[in-house]
């Protein structure tokens, strides 16, 4: 029992001794540590927040309280963060042992001393600062996988990266144009690739008009472009037959071909589906080919490989048998506009320190009144805050006009009803309030560009910003 003692103080004294020397290391230090030991991976906005905060003791009670996330979450977070460090230091990475094994991994990587380390370290904080306007990002198309201003919607991205882990999953994304699809969707394929899944993404924007001209056409392009993606050469003249049709020919394709080609799980992910929506013909064709992949999971295992992911800008309006649509099955993920709460962290990560606290939120608010929490928007504005190239006061009182931060985006916006006289037409009508019905086509392409809002049977406009915009444009010209 004696012999036991010194080991139990020599512990006590290992534990204590680590202790004081991560004490030396701040906490940007350690995180620029940890983005070494895990490159090429990139951490999301939140892992740092949920790192930085253990890293100073927090509890994942507290963190999730003050990040205003849930207790679960922000846990499996911090373990998949844990076991991703473990895997990349080759030592068990824990909660409680953080401080400890990371100064080890620090040590071992830089045996020459903890000063000359941590000039290095400070060169790497200072060579990523992000503190000066020019370090700010404009927001354009899709949120890069590395970008800091990326906003998590808890529970959605940890339920699409559960669901695309299960076999045969179909995993459906909607949301109105500039609300985030596609940036969810990258961060979903670059799961599934650390995951070690296969996949190929499709944009039905970047196909060429003619490839909607037929069915055949349309399933051909999408063989090939698939095929390409998964390193394989196309061979579809093998597979096709015009005696069974180009549904069957396709679905052969896959079945004897691509998903017998591959080893492991492939994720097909698929953007803008809503463009197909303008081709009814071949929409009713290509979406129950879909349904059916979906369904032939459950009956055969090499359909389980295939995991779909399907992203559109707003609800199906073409009338589909409901036992032949993939819009009824699977996960559905309709993207939420931002919170308050998410807008003001998104200010303050463009070093709008005036956006802290109960007074910062007060100073917001006029600004989500005005624009909701529509992502893109958003971003714009804070970008322009951030730049300091206008006031928040100037912001609000010039946004609904074509001088102010939203000009470019609302000619655009009205150019586009411009080349329409019906959207136009109906837009007028729901201004004036006038309308609680919209034929269904109209409806969608409304929808789709952002500018109205469904709620039960009545139609209104989406945000105040639109509604005094179209209000002056468009009413004042009769």
């Amino acid at each position: 029992m004696m012999a036991t003692q010194p080991m139990a103080v020599k512990s006590e004294v290992d534990e204590r001794s680590s202790q004081l020397a991560a004490q030396a290391m701040s906490v940007d230090e350690a995180l620029v540590v940890l983005e070494q030991a895990l490159q090429p991976q990139r951490l999301s906005d939140l892992q740092q927040m949920v790192f930085c905060r253990s890293w100073l003791g927090q509890g994942y009670e507290e963190i999730a309280a003050e990040l205003a996330y849930g207790d679960g979450y922000i846990r499996e977070i911090g373990s998949q963060l844990w076991l991703a460090l473990s895997q990349a230091i080759g030592q068990k990475v824990t909660k409680k042992n953080l401080h400890a094994a990371l100064r080890r991994y620090q040590q071992e990587q830089h045996p020459l001393g903890t000063q000359l380390q941590f000039g290095g370290y400070s060169q790497a904080i200072d060579s990523h600062s992000d503190s000066s306007p020019d370090a700010l990002e404009f927001p354009s198309g899709a949120v890069p996988l590395n970008s800091r201003f990326y906003v998590d919607r808890p529970p959605i991205e940890a339920q699409v990266f559960r669901e695309i882990g299960k076999p045969g999953s179909l995993i459906r994304i909607r949301a109105p144009r500039q609300m985030g699809k596609s940036s969810l969707m990258h961060r979903l394929i670059a799961h599934a690739k650390q995951e070690g899944l296969q996949t190929a993404s499709l944009n039905l924007q970047r196909a060429d008009r003619a490839i909607f001209d037929s069915l055949d056409q349309f399933l051909r392009w999408l063989c090939a472009n698939v095929s390409q993606q998964l390193g394989l050469t196309p061979t579809m003249d093998e597979y096709w037959n015009a005696d069974t049709g180009s549904k069957m020919s396709c679905t052969l394709y896959f079945q004897c071909y691509l998903l017998k080609s591959i080893d492991r799980a492939f994720v097909l992910a698929i953007d803008e589906v809503n463009r197909i929506f303008e081709y009814p013909e071949l929409a009713a064709d290509f979406l129950p080919l879909l349904r059916s992949w979906y369904e032939d999971a459950s009956e055969f295992e090499v359909w389980q490989k295939l995991r779909l992911v399907i992203v559109h800008s707003t609800e199906v309006y073409i009338p589909l048998n409901l036992n032949q649509s993939p819009f009824n099955v699977g996960l559905p993920i309709k993207l939420p506009e931002l919170t308050l709460a998410q807008i003001q962290d998104l200010a303050l990560r463009h070093h709008l320190h005036w956006a802290e606290g109960e007074a910062g939120t007060r100073q917001l608010q006029p600004l989500l009144d005005l624009i909701g929490g529509h992502p893109y928007l958003v971003r714009l504005a804070l970008y322009g805050l951030g730049q300091q190239e206008i006031t928040l006061e100037q912001l609000l009182a010039e946004a609904p006009t074509l001088a102010g931060i939203y000009g470019e985006h609302l000619r655009h916006q009205l150019s586009l009803l411009q080349k329409d006289s019906t959207l136009a037409i109906a837009l007028k009508r729901v201004l004036s309030d006038e309308l609680i019905h919209l034929e269904p086509v109209t409806a969608y392409k409304l929808e789709s560009l952002g500018l109205i809002k469904l709620q039960g049977d009545r139609v209104i406009p989406s945000r105040k910003l639109y509604q005094i915009y179209f209000q002056n444009e468009l009413l004042s010209t009769g």
